[in-house]
């Protein structure tokens, strides 16, 4: 993983940010207010980008990781413990931890000031595709896995890479790819096109049926709705009392769209402006095809993260040709 200025060198899950953005649209009243200019483009990962989060408030850091852990340009600082690539990101609520996952099958906890892995949680049998903070100070962290398993793991108990998780959640009939968590639940996306909700004072699980593979989830500011992102490119806004589909939204071709959840109207079609994916010696990353000849690395948007306030509303883009896309207002 690597910490960055959010702002780069100020030169230069899709759900998941849906939500935020369009409530910020709504507060200015404009559809001209969502950040569609880039303003910093974060170059030189050797891997593609799984994973990217800003800090909690002010957002004044970005932190990404990625099959190689490593993004110069405004560097921070680098975190490596992973023996694979890094899935998912979760930053405490003060700033000083964040836990990530990957495909080590591990979750590791990190202090940010000293770069140092202060509990290491094993115990899923496949790669851990998302992870998140819970509870009173952000005392547990939740995990999803491909070993269809939500796990509840306790920072403050002792015992190092053997600790045991204080919760595990087997209801998923296939993979878990998303988390959300609130106080008093944890709500888990999985391949099997299920979105369960579990209340973690009362042990009650409701399940919500989709048409498709979920793979991202978001919830509501009001905890009344939850936004689900699909395998067939569809984004829907779900209703978490009777479970029924208030909207559904596609849209693809290798943009960022932004949608006003309440009207259902397009605010922005956003393009990326990726460019020739480059290395950390500058030339451009070539991979190769199937033919046996070498190509350019093409990119696709794997993950974005959303940034109210500071300087003005915010978000990025990683993707998979290693390549960070900052946008701001302007």
């Amino acid at each position: 993983m690597t910490m960055l200025d959010s702002y780069g060198n100020r030169a230069m899950s899709a759900a998941s940010a849906s939500a935020s953005a369009s409530a910020a649209v709504k507060r200015r009243g404009d559809a001209a207010s969502f950040p569609q200019k880039p303003v910093a483009q974060l170059l030189g990962s050797n891997g593609p980008i799984h994973a990217v989060t800003y800090s909690a408030s002010p957002g004044t850091y970005i932190l990404t990781g990625s099959a190689d852990r490593s993004i110069p340009g405004r560097l921070i600082q680098t975190y490596t413990s992973h023996s694979y690539d890094v899935l998912s990101l979760a930053i405490s609520a003060d700033n000083a931890r964040f836990a990530s996952s990957g495909g080590d099958r591990a979750v590791f906890l990190w202090d940010v000031a000293t770069a140092a892995t202060t509990r290491r949680f094993a115990g899923h049998a496949g790669r851990v595709n998302a992870v998140a903070f819970a509870g009173a100070g952000d005392a547990l962290v939740v995990s999803a896995g491909l070993d269809t398993t939500v796990r509840v793991w306790d920072t403050r108990s002792g015992g190092g890479s053997s600790a045991k998780p204080v919760q595990t959640l087997a209801e998923a009939r296939d993979a878990v790819t998303s988390l959300a968590v609130t106080s008093d639940e944890i709500v888990a996306g999985s391949v099997d096109g299920r979105v369960r909700s579990y209340d973690v004072r009362t042990g009650k699980v409701t399940t919500d049926v989709m048409p498709a593979s979920v793979t991202s989830l978001c919830l509501g500011r009001d905890g009344r709705t939850v936004l689900v992102g699909s395998l067939d490119s569809r984004v829907r806004l779900m209703d978490r009392g009777g479970g029924g589909c208030l909207r559904t939204n596609e849209g693809n071709q290798g943009r960022v769209w932004a949608w006003d959840l309440l009207s259902g109207r397009l605010v922005a079609k956003v393009a990326v402006p990726w460019g020739p994916a480059t290395g950390n010696d500058g030339r451009r990353k070539m991979v190769i095809g199937r033919d046996g000849k070498e190509k350019e690395r093409k990119n696709v948007i794997s993950c974005l993260a959303w940034k109210e306030g500071g300087f003005g509303n915010q978000f990025c883009v990683g993707g998979t040709s290693g390549v960070v896309t900052v946008f701001g207002e302007g």
